[in-house]
């Protein structure tokens, strides 16, 4: 690795690091990731600073791993996972915390087909019967997007991620005032992202800010 190479990433548009996690998705889709940034020198570069240039607020899902999907190194992404990626005040926290304090330029909801907390949440709309423990609080996050599917037509678990991924952008945006703030000063963007399994291709459906 040479020098040029464990430089400070520079600061990116929202449009900027949205291109940039496409093409690593593409690669990634191609089966010709670069696996960027995961050497010893990377590694050592990083210890007492971090500049990601995006926040990937994604399914806890194990086949939904944001730093390879997206051909990623260390230091690239700040990443924030929870089971169908429910708002709690610790996810929007961490998230304000990279907006704040990091400066990212680019929130990025990632949702996924087959998904189990949403299928588990349409299996509760359906038999009104809801889970054990403290899955229920994740079928009560979600059951607005059922709900919302359900009024438009919509069946099918994968619609319905595409449904809940869009209500989320939105809820994040209309929850947090720090993060609405950096969307309407265009210093950052948020966007709705679903992930095919079979395929492995993001592809974008529902945004707030300029890209």
């Amino acid at each position: 690795m040479t020098e040029a190479t464990v430089q400070e990433q520079p600061n990116l548009t929202p449009a900027q690091a949205w291109r940039k996690l496409r093409d690593g998705n593409s690669r990634f889709v191609e089966g010709s990731s670069d696996h960027p940034n995961q050497d010893a020198l990377r590694r050592q570069f990083l210890v007492d600073k971090q500049h990601p240039f995006a926040v990937i607020f994604g399914c806890s899902d194990s086949r939904l791993a944001a730093e390879i999907i997206f051909d990623l190194g260390l230091g690239d992404a700040f990443v924030v996972r929870t089971a169908g990626h429910v708002i709690d005040s610790a996810a929007l926290g961490s998230l304000e915390y990279s907006v704040a304090m990091l400066h990212v330029p680019l929130i990025v909801v990632l949702g996924h087909d087959s998904c189990g907390a949403v299928t588990a949440t349409i299996d509760s709309v359906e038999s009104g019967i809801m889970p054990p423990g403290f899955i229920r609080d994740l079928v009560e996050h979600i059951t607005p997007s059922v709900i919302t599917a359900r009024r438009n037509g919509i069946q099918d678990v994968n619609t319905t991620v595409v449904e809940h991924v869009q209500q989320t952008t939105h809820r994040l945006v209309e929850q947090s005032r720090l993060i609405s703030t950096a969307v309407e000063e265009g210093r950052t963007a948020v966007i709705g992202v679903t992930y095919r399994l079979a395929e492995g291709k993001a592809e974008m459906v529902s945004g707030f800010g300029v890209l």
